[in-house]
C-alpha cells in the first residue's frame, strides 16, 4: 500500500537509464558485502564505475545502489553474472520497484496502448501521464519542462534497453518475453507490483 503522504513520484530517473555495466559493478560490491570504507575506495579512489568526475560517481552509485537494494542477493547475482538480456531485465525489474514513475507508466500507459493495439508510444502520452500523476500523488513536485523532458528521455531509454520499444526515435511498441530466471525471482519474493508492470504486453 502506497503511503499517500510520501513523495512516491521522484525525478531521480534523470540520473541515468539502466546502466547495465555500472549495475554489474555495484551488484558485485553488494554481493561481497563491502563496508563503507570499501565502497569509498572502490567508487572514489579506484573509480570502478569509470565516471568522469567524483560527483557523477556519487550520483550513479546512489541511483544504482538504491535500485538494487530494493531487491535481494539472488537478483543481484543475475545482474552481475547473467547474460546481457537477462541481466538487463533484472536491472529493469529493480528500476521499476525503485521508481513508481517508471512502473506506473508501464502499467497505466504502455499497458493501455497494448490493449488498444497501438503500434507506438508518443511524447504526448508521456506529457499526459505526468499531468495525471498529480492526481495520484498530491505531493508530487512541480517539475520544469526541462526536467519533464529529461525524465521522458530516461524512461524511453530504459524501455528501449529492455526492448519494450524498438528505439527512442520511432517508439514502436514490442512484445517482451521476460526470462524465467527473472520471473522466478519476482514470484518467489512476491513482487506483485513489479510482475504486473513488466508483463503489460501479455
Amino acid at each position: 500500500m502506497i503511503d499517500e503522504t510520501a513523495h512516491f513520484y521522484r525525478a531521480d530517473l534523470t540520473a541515468g537509464a539502466l546502466k547495465l555495466p555500472e549495475s554489474r559493478v555495484i551488484a558485485d560490491l553488494l554481493l561481497n558485502r563491502v563496508d563503507a570504507a570499501g565502497w569509498k575506495d572502490a567508487i572514489m579512489t579506484k573509480n570502478v564505475l569509470q565516471a568522469r568526475n567524483p560527483a557523477t560517481a556519487r550520483r550513479l552509485t546512489k541511483l544504482i545502489r538504491g535500485r538494487l537494494e530494493t531487491m535481494g542477493p539472488d537478483l543481484w547475482s543475475l545482474v552481475r553474472d547473467a547474460k546481457g538480456e537477462i541481466a538487463t531485465q533484472a536491472v529493469f525489474a529493480a528500476a521499476v520497484k525503485h521508481s513508481h514513475l517508471l512502473g506506473d507508466f508501464l502499467e497505466i500507459v504502455v499497458g493501455e496502448q497494448h490493449r488498444r493495439f497501438s503500434t507506438a508510444l508518443t511524447n504526448k502520452l508521456w506529457d499526459d501521464y505526468l499531468d495525471g500523476c498529480r492526481e495520484r500523488d498530491r505531493h508530487m513536485p512541480l517539475w520544469s519542462e526541462t526536467t519533464r523532458r529529461r525524465l521522458r528521455s530516461s524512461v524511453f531509454q530504459m524501455l528501449a534497453q529492455a526492448r519494450y520499444i524498438e528505439n527512442t526515435r520511432n517508439l514502436k511498441l514490442q512484445n517482451v518475453h521476460i526470462a524465467d530466471l527473472v520471473l522466478d525471482y519476482l514470484k518467489t519474493n512476491n513482487e506483485t507490483y513489479v510482475l504486473h508492470c513488466i508483463q503489460v504486453a501479455l
